[in-house]
């Protein structure tokens, strides 16, 4: 596979290069790609140095698989250009998402619905990908009925500044600002930018992506997302109502027998998710599993993820293996 990585030189870029290696994908040819200002760096993969080029060089280069994340102003412009020359596109940013045309896919719940046709394919949201994970053998058994998210996003979610500005202010050190307040010792409940229903951008991801990767439109999604000063993972208390009723029990066995989803869940060990040991794995971590004693057929749920990875570089990776494996590029 000739496979070029758009953004290469981003957090999440650098994760897929690292990603890709980790799972041996396999490329016979890899092109490193970023903006204008990026081009001529030097990158190393698995012991070999590349040199970045720029997008119009890649484009001419035709490769079977681009993975972008180089956010939605890019994608938008050049991920029809690849698509064009016959490239599949898996696309990190939020471009795409909502697009009655194009694929939102998590593997393990609905690549099944994938084709050659499909020249860009969306990579949902971090938050969404580690909720729906969780959610999906939940809503098979039980059908969804509403859900009610808050989320704890780390600022590596931002990116790099983001995290930059958290290292710099808990070393008591003035800097640039990713964020409109300190976000060391602090809680920012917002997430992107804000909407004209009040909502942040983030919310309504949330509110809107699990609908379309599930297929089903019956249930609603209500999102509050909060940034908090963790560098890497999200995590979400997630309350969930169902159709139907369920037993504690079998909730966990589910769970513990879904690809992907790891249960941590023992009130008498003190054994949850946490962020730092989702640090660099690419499960989703499931814990507090409780019923809400207020309202009938109602779950609560902690879910845990690392968001460079499943919730942004390893999906993007899996979606090109089953690409691969099933002859689709």
């Amino acid at each position: 596979m000739k496979v070029a990585v758009v953004g290469a030189t981003g957090m999440v870029g650098e994760v897929m290069l690292k990603v890709l290696a980790e799972r041996n994908f396999p490329i016979s040819e890899l092109l490193l790609v970023a903006s204008e200002r990026s081009v001529g760096k030097k990158l190393s993969y698995k012991g070999d140095e590349y040199t970045v080029i720029g997008l119009e060089t890649a484009v001419s280069a035709k490769p079977d698989i681009a993975i972008f994340s180089a956010g939605g102003g890019t994608s938008l412009e050049w991920a029809p250009k690849f698509a064009e020359v016959g490239t599949t596109v898996i696309d990190n940013s939020s471009a795409w998402r909502m697009d009655p045309t194009k694929k939102l896919v998590v593997p393990e719940i609905n690549a099944a619905e994938l084709t050659p046709a499909d020249k860009i394919i969306a990579n949902p949201n971090c938050s969404t990908i580690q909720m729906v994970m969780a959610l999906n053998p939940l809503h098979k058994k039980y059908q969804m009925k509403r859900v009610v998210v808050s989320t704890y996003q780390s600022v590596s979610g931002t990116g790099v500044k983001a995290v930059q500005q958290l290292e710099n202010e808990m070393a008591g050190v003035q800097g640039e600002m990713a964020y409109p307040y300190p976000i060391n010792r602090n809680a920012l409940p917002h997430c992107d930018v804000f909407l004209e229903n009040g909502y942040t951008k983030e919310e309504m991801k949330l509110a809107r992506e699990p609908q379309k990767i599930l297929d089903d439109r019956t249930f609603s999604v209500s999102a509050t997302a909060v940034r908090i000063p963790t560098a890497g993972g999200h995590s979400e208390s997630v309350n969930v109502e169902f159709h139907n009723d369920f037993e504690l029990s079998e909730v966990r066995k589910l769970l513990n027998e879904t690809p992907g989803v790891v249960v941590q869940d023992n009130p008498d060990t003190n054994t949850y998710p946490m962020p730092i040991y989702a640090h660099d794995k690419d499960e989703v971590f499931v814990g507090r599993i409780r019923r809400d004693e207020t309202q009938r057929n109602t779950l609560n749920m902690w879910i845990v993820s690392d968001n460079l990875r499943k919730g942004a570089a390893t999906n993007a990776v899996q979606i090109a293996e089953y690409l691969v494996q099933n002859n689709l590029v």
